[in-house]
């Protein structure tokens, strides 16, 4: 049992740092369970601090990543407009595109709810900026928050 949760294990992690670039995939809460299974294992005892530490970074980063984007949006000047734009414009651009779409989706998205809702182009690309800057902030989050548990996971398993 304890070799097929390490197998288990390894694949959670993995498909946790996959799952900070694709947005289908939480990332951050499957390589905690990744931490967790591998936990209930003669092979690792992770401290209750860890896993207390592990799960709230885990559950605050995929929760930022909903809003970062949003917020850089706001933060750049962009409207309603602009933050619809960019989400509609992330999900255009993953359905389409795949990854290349996820990363310039939510700024041509977010420009051209702007300009649709009467902005100049400075504006909408303004907004546009602070939708990707957003979406890069929020990824980079789940990465640091992802590679945390995978190196406490590496490090205690061998």
């Amino acid at each position: 049992m304890d070799y097929f949760l390490l197998v288990v294990a390894a694949i959670l992690i993995i498909v946790g740092l996959i799952g900070c670039i694709l947005p289908v995939i939480p990332g951050p809460p499957l390589s905690f369970l990744g931490a967790l299974a591998i936990h209930y294992t003669k092979f690792v005892d992770f401290t209750t601090n860890f896993l207390i530490v592990a799960a709230s970074a885990a559950v605050l980063v995929t929760i930022l990543d909903y809003i970062v984007p949003i917020w850089g949006t706001k933060k750049f000047g962009g409207t309603k407009a602009g933050m619809w734009g960019s989400t509609i414009g992330m999900i255009i651009g993953i359905i389409f595109f795949g990854p290349f779409g996820l990363i310039l989706g939510p700024f041509v998205g977010a420009f051209i709810g702007e300009a649709v809702g009467g902005a100049n182009n400075k504006s909408a690309f303004r907004a546009g900026l602070g939708a990707f800057i957003g979406f890069l902030l929020g990824t980079g989050l789940k990465l640091a928050a992802s590679i945390y548990i995978t190196w406490n996971f590496v490090s205690e398993l061998f």
